[in-house]
């Protein structure tokens, strides 16, 4: 019997639900219900730019297996899998990364009824946590590869830039990798609040001090002889973040650029004052790599995080728009703060 589902096509800043045919899985795949999938800073800013072919976009998602290809028998950790277990999957392999294929690859990304990991190199793994938790596996992946790339150590302080999704995976990431003193400076207050509940011992929300000088002593003066972090995250994908989170790293520190995986321009900074005379270290990262995302996973089983409060909105395919219209402005939906809005396909939507 042919299975029938709906996918979500984006073009220019169009979005539009087709059925189609879902294909059988070919030997070493695996066929998806979708669960949940994430709407990601880098499908906003793809979007923003407007998408020049048709993509299947979304590729933090979470399924239940609904059907194996010839010859898988367990996940990417070995453990056995059947129809039925639910699991999460990283986006990368060895063709174009799922959430970001054409109309050639039907049913590739997360914004579906039905995900089909075409892949035979899949990284996928079974998992235990609830959904609206496992669908954060792939930002989470994003963090743990910020903080091992940062080397945060045992009683640093970090100041986190952005309270997004991003951003509170990258404070979990440094807080267990032994920070001792956590700063995270966004927006809106809802956002924050989370921040507080998941580790941050200090926020500053940049709705109440929008000035970048008042806001920059405001910072320092949270860190130790008020000389600025030893690790500092940009998180928040806004250009002028990035100079101004220079100003905050101490002599000797990191800065670790996470929030610009879409190319949205050009800023300027001095590099005498922002690299030299602080003797600073700039990494920037790329997502995350099959590593990442299996040390991450591990920590999402636990579950010793309030990790599923992220998911502040689920909606419809129907109400894809709704969602991106919310992270491209107020960070709101009505009269309630977005921090992560995800989409449901079928019979998982509310």
């Amino acid at each position: 019997m042919t299975r029938i589902g709906r996918m979500v096509v984006t073009l220019g800043q169009d979005f539009v639900i087709r059925e189609e045919a879902v294909p059988d899985p070919a030997p070493g795949t695996v066929l998806l219900r979708q669960e949940l999938a994430g709407i990601c800073g880098t499908d906003l800013h793809n979007w923003q730019k407007g998408l020049k072919q048709p993509t299947l976009l979304g590729h933090e998602a979470v399924g239940i297996v609904e059907a194996l290809g010839p010859g898988v028998t367990t996940d990417y950790l070995g453990n056995p899998i059947r129809e039925g277990d639910r699991v999460i999957f990283h986006p990368r392999n060895s063709g174009v990364a799922y959430g970001f294929r054409g109309l050639d690859d039907p049913f590739t990304g997360g914004f579906a009824d039905y995900i089909y990991l075409s892949d035979q190199q899949n990284c996928f793994i079974k998992t235990q946590a609830p959904p609206e938790v496992a669908v954060l596996a792939e930002p989470f992946a994003v963090g743990v590869h910020a903080a091992m790339r940062a080397r945060v150590q045992i009683g640093d302080t970090v100041i986190i830039q952005g309270s997004g999704a991003i951003g509170l995976m990258c404070l979990v990431a440094a807080k267990i990798s032994g920070a001792a003193r956590l700063i995270v400076v966004g927006g809106p207050a809802g956002r924050l609040a989370l921040a507080r509940r998941l580790g941050a011992h200090v926020t500053i929300d940049i709705e109440e001090v929008p000035d970048v000088a008042e806001r920059k002593a405001l910072v320092l003066s949270h860190t130790p002889r008020g000389a600025g972090a030893n690790v500092v995250f940009e998180c928040a994908g806004f250009l002028p973040a990035f100079p101004e989170g220079l100003e905050y790293v101490a002599e000797d520190g990191t800065f670790v650029e996470v929030g610009h995986f879409v190319d949205v321009g050009t800023v300027a900074v001095n590099p005498n004052r922002h690299f030299l005379r602080p003797n600073l270290r700039l990494e920037g990262i790329w997502g995350s790599r099959y590593h990442h995302f299996v040390r991450g996973a591990a920590i999402l089983e636990n579950q010793e995080f309030p990790f599923g409060e992220m998911v502040s909105h689920v909606l419809p395919l129907e109400r894809i728009r709704d969602g991106f219209a919310a992270l491209d402005g107020s960070y709101r939906l009505g009269d309630e703060t977005v921090v992560k809005v995800a989409v449901s396909g079928g019979e998982h939507a509310p």
